[in-house]
């Protein structure tokens, strides 16, 4: 995959379990800051993890909404 260019749900798949923010907005197709200000909302598409001031995003759960299973479990 280039750099800037959305992933494949193969490539995706291939993440490790869990992945920063800016590399989820871009296999989720917005912005860093649009994802960024969704999990503010509490309104983000996919489970987010906190580690003091970093954030990361699960990966199953970006699998699991780009392979049009669904929303992430609770």
């Amino acid at each position: 995959m280039e750099q800037g260019q959305r992933p494949t749900l193969t490539e995706v798949r291939g993440w490790p379990a869990t992945v920063r923010v800016p590399q989820a907005a871009l296999a989720l197709g917005c912005s860093r800051s649009e994802l960024y200000e969704q999990i503010k909302r509490g309104t983000s598409p996919v489970r987010t993890l906190e580690f003091g001031r970093r954030r990361v995003v699960v990966t199953a759960d970006l699998v699991r909404l780009l392979s049009g299973e669904g929303q992430p479990a609770a």
